[in-house]
């Protein structure tokens, strides 16, 4: 069951025949292993959408029995859609704002349903790998996208589930289990064909390998990846080296060992990022290391405990004049350690969730100083079925913080199934959001930080009705969030630099509906496959200010508004498929614009030969500060599997 939400806005573009949706595949993989002495890990297909069971850290439940705004992309949709990057992928999810400083998702700012993009948490298979220094390098991620299996995207506030900055929602991106032994290759090229100042063409070409290995008592995962370009603009170029690995080991007959490790080494051309027009000429290097290592043992036969340390290390070298790198050199170092333990514990008036989290997080920076602080918290959730067909989930995240003291962030949500496969839902959660060290001690000629910041708090509120069935999957759905205490970069003259305050209470109501359909074969002869869907997600932010000289606001202000993904994806013949996307986005304080993506794919047996066509009319559009976005960008690829 494929399902995909999309924004669009009523009045302008209802006339718009070509909103047919993107289709978010709704599959899961059950990572339970076999109980057999010779125990042989592998991943479970689950076809059914109301069998998809979401990967959250201690109680997870399906699809079916969600109570939350919870998205799913999956494999088979990430090879469909016409994306090179993470970000390009979630570009495609309505109330997901992604905003690009070039093509290919090189650094992408990430944020949901009208938040900042340090609101939101990322995780890589439940590990945080959120960057403390700034929320500006949170992409910089060692996965290619062969990598994942899915991408669950949780919409609202969700401290209860994964503890801090979880402040509108968070990501997880879920890698796959390997099947079977085998290797893969991805060879890729692409261009404007628009000349840059030398005379020469903008281009970018990109290599992608990886392998699998199953044994019969552990599976492994191994992947790199190189990607550069010259650019598509004046000092724009890029260079990247990817590689990873992921390792499953079975212990006895029951209990697993999880491994993962990856390095991304990332360069680029950063005209116009941070500070323009006077970054003309300013360079970046993001180096970033992550790690962990858990284990996943059954205490009794109801009672699973998961430890789990995990480390990552970024390095972030930023040069304002690269021809004078003395000059505003800004170099920053970050490690972060973490370490969990979590429990599920299953009895018979309900299932316990229980996790301890202890987190430390320092940096050494020639701007920001040498600085440290600890996390410490409390996970306590609760499920149960007071009655047939009624489910609840309830739970409370209680934290400390070096800098910040104690507090306590409770949710609860629950569901009713009233008919067939028809629910209700509602659910209630809070959330918080620690200033990043870039908004504390930020020392720069057009940027200033404030080491006087208090947290950001949310509250959060929402009710629905869903529908799902083996083929169709339709949602509507309306929240209320408050958020005090917010941060954003403000300043009152267009002559002062930029400096974050707490400066405002933004209060955001919104809804969502959606409706995706899929056929899988229309005759033997013609159409099969068919995917289609609409959804449109509307935001209605309001802003009360408590500081009356913030006149301008650098992220607030370029929130979404109104926002529209689309996609219709179907096999003409046999060995040839077609994907359509649109992506329309209205901000509250810009233009809108509307950007149509294509891939055409001849699959084989052993290979698949595509063709993306990116912005194919050429708009001419920004989606972060200053930057333009390209214009039609043209990519001609292979895929070989052995």
């Amino acid at each position: 069951m494929y399902l995909k939400r999309i924004t669009l806005s009523i009045g302008q573009y209802s006339f718009l025949r070509i909103s047919m949706l993107s289709v978010f595949s709704m599959a899961s993989i059950n990572l339970a292993m076999a109980q057999q002495p010779s125990l042989k890990i592998k991943g479970d297909t689950i076809n059914n959408l109301n069998e998809v069971v979401v990967k959250e850290n201690r109680l997870q439940l399906p699809f079916s029995k969600q109570n939350r705004n919870i998205w799913i992309i999956d494999n088979e949709k990430i090879k469909t859609l016409p994306a090179r990057s993470i970000a390009e992928l979630l570009s495609y999810v309505s109330g997901v704002d992604v905003r690009q400083r070039g093509p290919g998702g090189l650094q992408a700012d990430i944020s949901i349903d009208g938040g900042t993009f340090d609101q939101s948490l990322l995780l890589i298979n439940g590990i945080k790998v959120s960057d403390p220094q700034t929320g500006h390098n949170m992409m910089n991620l060692p996965i290619n996208m062969d990598d994942i299996d899915h991408i669950e995207v949780l919409r609202g506030s969700a401290s209860r589930v994964y503890g801090i900055n979880a402040l509108t929602g968070a990501i997880n991106i879920v890698t796959r289990t390997p099947k079977q032994n085998g290797v893969s290759a991805n060879i890729f090229g692409g261009s404007s064909f628009k000349d840059n100042a030398s005379g020469s063409k903008y281009y970018n070409y990109g290599i992608k390998a990886g392998g699998n290995l199953v044994l019969e008592g552990s599976s492994h995962l191994f992947s790199v990846g190189q990607e550069a370009g010259n650019g598509y603009r004046y000092n724009t170029a890029f260079n990247n080296q990817k590689v990873y690995y992921q390792g499953k080991y079975a212990v006895g007959k029951t209990d697993v060992i999880d491994v993962m490790a990856g390095y991304i080494h990332n360069n680029f051309g950063a005209n116009g990022y941070y500070s323009s027009p006077g970054d003309i000429e300013s360079e970046e290097t993001v180096k970033t290391a992550i790690a962990a290592i858990s284990y996943t043992t059954k205490i009794t036969e109801n009672w699973t405990m998961i430890p789990r340390v995990s480390y990552r290390n970024n390095v972030d070298d930023y040069l304002y004049i690269k021809q004078t790198p003395d000059k505003f050199h800004n170099h920053h170092i970050t490690n972060v350690f973490d370490a969990e333990l979590n429990n599920t514990i299953q009895t018979s008036i309900g299932t316990f969730g229980v996790g301890l989290e202890a987190r430390t997080e320092r940096i050494e920076s020639t701007n920001l100083g040498k600085r440290n602080r600890n996390n410490a918290g409390l996970f306590g959730e609760y499920k149960f079925e007071p009655v047939e067909r009624l489910l609840v989930n309830a739970g409370v995240y209680t934290n400390y913080n070096s800098d910040y003291g104690w507090q306590a962030f409770p949710g609860v949500d629950l569901g009713y199934n009233f008919y067939d496969n028809w629910r209700v839902f509602a659910n209630v959660g809070t959330g918080q959001r620690l200033p990043t060290y870039t908004d504390l001690y930020y020392k720069g000629p057009t940027n200033i930080g404030n080491d006087q910041l208090k947290t950001e708090k949310s509250k959060y509120a929402e009710g629905g009705i869903k529908f799902n069935n083996a083929r169709l999957a339709l949602n509507a759905s309306y929240f209320v969030r408050r958020i005090d205490n917010f941060i954003d970069w403000v300043k009152t003259l267009q002559t002062d630099p930029w400096q974050p305050h707490n400066f405002s209470q933004v209060n955001t109501k919104g809804f969502t509906m959606s409706a995706d359909y899929v056929l899988l074969s229309v005759s033997e002869s013609t159409l099969s496959n068919v995917r289609l869907g609409v959804s449109y997600t509307h935001l209605d932010p309001g802003f009360k200010k408590t500081m009356a000289t913030a006149v301008f606001s650098r992220y607030a202000l370029e929130s979404l508004r109104n926002q529209l993904s689309s996609t219709l994806s179907a096999d003409l013949i046999k060995q040839l498929s077609l994907t359509l996307t649109t992506r329309y986005c209205e901000r509250i304080s810009y233009k809108d614009y509307m950007v149509m993506d294509a891939r055409l794919a001849f699959k084989h047996k052993k290979y698949s030969i595509y063709a993306d066509g990116a912005n194919l009319f050429n708009v001419q559009y920004t989606e972060a500060g200053a930057v333009p976005m390209p214009g039609s960008w043209f990519t001609l690829g292979v895929k070989t599997i052995f």
